[in-house]
């Protein structure tokens, strides 16, 4: 059998061109279909201990943040200083010895004139000036003359003025000093003898 070149058509026409594609389309497809099965014939050889011991990525998780516990704000407690009664029931006894204190107040002045009890008040004033001289030291809290207008600035020292009257918003106020005040610079109890009861302000007295 001879082939003759002469048949090869020279010029390519619609259907020829159809045909060409039609073969290299079906050519890509059977490229495909062999190297997947390749890959298939591949995975398959494989030993199921080997593929079992590639572990799946673990996702990690990131440690979830402590909650940040925001303790409100107290206030400082208010340290409350136990007064002992012995330097109070001391004073209590100065005063009942130089100016019968007690036995003024507690006696019953309904009974007596104006002139009586001027009289005896006279007395318990004297007694009591002394032991506030001779045992305490004082100053006024204000310099100023009582009756005189005077100003209490913002964030004035409440401890020591305590304004009356109306108060209406915040200082400064401006009012009139009625009262000057006094505070203890000194103070010069005498001191208590070891088994001295100061509970007992006055002796009772017996005459024999």
């Amino acid at each position: 059998m001879q082939f003759d070149p002469t048949l090869i058509p020279t010029t390519f026409d619609a259907v020829h061109i159809g045909l060409a594609a039609l073969v290299l389309i079906l050519l890509i497809l059977q490229i495909l279909l062999l190297s997947v099965a390749v890959i298939a014939l591949l995975r398959r050889g494989k030993p199921a201990a080997e593929v079992a011991a590639v572990p799946a990525p673990v996702p990690v998780r990131e440690a979830p943040k402590p909650l940040e516990i925001v303790k409100p704000e107290r206030p400082e407690p208010v340290v409350v200083k136990e007064a002992t009664p012995d330097a109070a029931l001391q004073l209590l006894g100065l005063l009942q010895k130089e100016a019968r204190f007690v036995d003024f107040v507690q006696e019953n002045v309904g009974a007596y004139s104006d002139a009586e009890i001027g009289a005896a008040a006279r007395v318990v004033h004297e007694g009591c000036r002394k032991v506030l001289s001779h045992h305490f030291e004082l100053e006024p809290v204000r310099k100023e003359q009582e009756n005189s207008r005077i100003t209490l600035p913002k964030g004035f020292d409440a401890s020591s003025v305590r304004p009356t009257g109306n108060i209406v918003g915040d200082p400064p106020f401006t009012g009139t000093l009625i009262h000057r005040g006094w505070r203890a610079t000194g103070v010069k109890l005498p001191k208590i003898a070891e088994g001295h009861d100061v509970r007992i302000i006055a002796q009772a007295e017996v005459e024999l």
